[in-house]
């Protein structure tokens, strides 16, 4: 399955799942949990029906001797759960008619779990089926229905990529409560790709829906490692979000578990020191946690407490450096974390800033990355996303931390949303590659975006033909359609044809001939050899010219098409006799409509094209060199003097990248020079502001 396929079939999903929950008058919040249950169910019987075969075989093999073992055992092994006949999708889709739809899926819900162990019992939905049908019997059997057009041959990846999709669209439909289980796919990509979780144990304490585990798989998954190297332990506060994280493993085939529990209360895992990994995106400014409650936790303390010094209530001031604490005491001697922490925690005083500045001096803090605002449903100001590596002690960049200041990377999804795209998340992850050296991984992400704008560049040349095509052939068919009916015009209509000079027009009227399309074999040579990077930066040279030409050109097909309409419009009011079809029989129907989606299809090819250069000379343009350097507005990569001297352990990126205007980029130190000298001029304009406030007073005073 293609991504335009996927992206079609979940808009699809979501539309007609979305217009049956307002046709029943039904909340999202009420919704989502059972609808995720009815895609579970889909996947669950695509999955069994791959293995069916294979596990009917290994029965039958055994069956009436000694090693006989019992079906469910031997599907349980090879499938990972036992779908027995009422729990499959077309018995649910073909109900027996006195049989209700909540009932019988709440039966095959209940049948699957009995065959699990006991660590996904109670995780699939089963009574919220019933709400449902009492607000309308029939919206069941049609999103039964619904999700039966999922593929039979779809794969895990493609249910997991619809599961999030549902996750992602019920949090954007419910704002603040929605966000409290989805942190935003871009978000745990980019974390994902920076901390690079290919085997071991991940952490998530704060762990939601798991959306952190789902962006580990993918990643393992593809770097071409086993899936089975990894396992992940989730905690997380709400029940119902944790059904939602079980189903989530489930449909994504991941190992692990998920505990509901209250991770400033419990420690279910023992995780001081055991994991390789810690990914999460805890509450913000929690200010409800009791002292007592984390003061004799080892978790919490081994950096300090965040404590009300000199006040009397039993309250921690602010449990956002008590996540810090938790997630950076979890890591064992060569463990990476990656978490999203507010804005405030960078530069927070008091009890805080000890912790912070005990953390900094520990070595860990490796990268300190600035987000966009509005890139989450529950905060609309920028957040901070923090990377810890306990390995980095060992490396030259032990006395180093990065600060990447990504706020002005995005895409705008909405007006009040913003992510980042799959790109925009590699290019800032290659920021970070090459200030730890990995210049190999940089100029491969430059070799992918080579090989993507070459298989764009080549649908170019074949859509100008087309759309060129279909501008000679519509003068043509003008021509002819002319020819063939000029003795059959009434005085009046030849009259109004020599008025507008249609005939004239027809006859005169040349298109360019010999389009001259760009030589693309000078690229075609260069893209076996751009490995390295003076190859790369010759063929983005190269690509910046010949997308160049193909815009100039295409700007000229569309001023011909501006005339070509022109003409048409004229001749299918003046030049087309009633009820010809001769006009039909020549295509010169909609003639608009085939010019607009020939330039339309232009139009895409050159964007997709355009789009991969402009990747690349985003990183071009910083990192010329293929090295790690500072880039003003960008990236900093700061000495230990620089964050504890000079900016007394604060880890706000925007205080060392310096910042940009209008295309040219000043340091922090050049920033406050001039924003110094604007100040001196402000203040004289201002003293002179008010003598000349005084002098009109003094003389209209005088006029009067």
């Amino acid at each position: 399955m293609t991504n335009e396929q996927l992206k079609k079939l979940e808009d699809d999903l979501w539309d007609a799942a979305n217009s049956l929950r307002a046709y029943g008058g039904i909340k999202a919040s009420d919704y989502a949990v059972p609808v995720l249950g009815l895609i579970f169910l889909r996947f669950a019987d695509n999955k069994y029906s791959h293995v069916e075969a294979e596990i009917l075989q290994e029965y039958e093999k055994y069956k009436g001797t000694r090693m006989e073992r019992a079906l469910d055992k031997i599907a349980l092994e090879k499938c990972g759960f036992y779908l027995p006949e009422n729990a499959r999708y077309d018995y649910l889709l073909n109900l027996p008619g006195d049989k209700k739809a909540a009932e019988a899926i709440k039966e095959a819900m209940v049948a699957i779990e009995s065959y699990q162990d006991a660590k996904f019992q109670g995780v699939l939905p089963k009574d919220a089926f019933f709400d449902i049908e009492k607000k309308k019997d029939d919206i069941l059997p049609q999103l039964l229905k619904a999700f039966s057009d999922i593929p039979k041959d779809a794969s895990g990846d493609v249910f997991g990529k619809i599961y999030e999709y549902f996750l992602g669209n019920f949090a954007l439909s419910e704002g603040q409560k929605g966000g409290e289980f989805f942190t935003p796919t871009s978000v745990v990509r980019f974390i994902v790709e920076v901390i690079e979780p290919y085997s071991g144990k991940i952490y998530d304490p704060a762990c939601g829906s798991g959306g952190m585990f789902v962006q580990s798989a993918k990643f393992v998954k593809e770097a071409n490692h086993d899936l089975n190297d990894i396992y992940v332990c989730g905690q997380e506060y709400m029940g119902e979000t944790v059904r939602l994280a079980k189903m989530n493993l489930l449909v994504n085939n991941l190992r692990g578990e998920i505990t509901e529990t209250n991770s400033y209360e419990s420690d279910p895992y023992n995780s001081k020191g055991k994991f390789d990994y810690v990914m999460a995106n805890p509450p913000f400014n929690v200010k409800t946690v009791k002292e007592a409650t984390v003061k004799n936790d080892p978790r919490f303390t081994a950096y300090g407490l965040p404590t009300n010094k000199g006040k009397k209530d039993d309250k921690i001031t602010d449990a956002n450096y008590l996540w810090v604490s938790l997630f950076a005491s979890s890591l064992n001697d060569k463990g990476r974390a990656g978490f999203v922490m507010a804005n405030s925690a960078s530069d927070a005083r008091n009890s805080e800033y000890e912790i912070r500045k005990n953390i900094v001096d520990s070595g860990i803090v490796d990268c300190m990355v600035t987000m966009p605002s509005n890139m989450f449903y529950t905060v609309t100001l920028p957040a901070t996303i923090w990377f810890f590596d306990k390995g980095k002690v060992n490396t030259d960049r032990k006395n180093k931390i990065l600060f990447l200041d990504g706020r002005n990377v995005y895409r705008q999804m909405d007006r009040a949303h913003r992510e980042w795209t799959e790109e925009q998340v590699q290019n800032l992850s290659a920021v970070v590659r090459l200030y730890r050296g990995e210049t190999d991984r940089y100029l491969e992400l430059i070799s992918h975006y080579i090989k993507e704008a070459q298989a764009a560049l080549t649908a170019i040349p074949e859509r100008v033909e087309k759309y060129k095509g279909t501008l000679d052939n519509t003068l043509a068919a003008l021509k002819s359609y002319y020819q063939q009916s000029k003795d059959k015009y009434k005085p009046e209509q030849l009259k109004k044809l020599k008025v507008a000079g249609l005939p004239e027009q027809l006859q005169t009227l040349q298109l360019k001939e010999g389009l001259e399309l760009p030589n693309l074999q000078p690229l075609q040579t260069l893209i076996a050899s751009a490995k390295d990077n003076a190859s790369q930066l010759q063929f983005a040279a190269e690509l910046k010219t010949v997308l160049a030409a193909f815009k100039e050109l295409q700007s000229e097909l569309n001023k011909e098409k501006e005339s070509m309409l022109e003409l048409w419009e004229q001749a299918d009011s003046l030049l087309k006799i009633k009820s010809d079809k001769g006009w039909n029989d020549l295509e010169l129907n909609k003639i608009d409509k085939a010019l607009d989606k020939k330039q339309q299809k232009l139009k895409i090819a050159l964007e997709q094209a355009i789009y991969w250069l402009d990747n690349m000379t985003w990183l071009h343009e910083s990192f010329p060199e293929a090295k790690y350097v500072d880039v003003t507005g960008l990236c900093k990569a700061a000495s230990r003097k620089e964050y504890v001297e000079e900016q007394d352990y604060s880890l706000n990126a925007g205080r060392y990248v310096g910042i940009t205007f209008e295309n040219e980029t000043v340091s922090a130190e050049e920033f406050k020079m001039t924003l110094s000298d604007n100040y001196e001029m402000f203040k004289t304009l201002s003293e002179k502001a008010r003598d000349l406030e005084e002098q009109i007073h003094f003389n209209i005073g005088g006029l009067l």
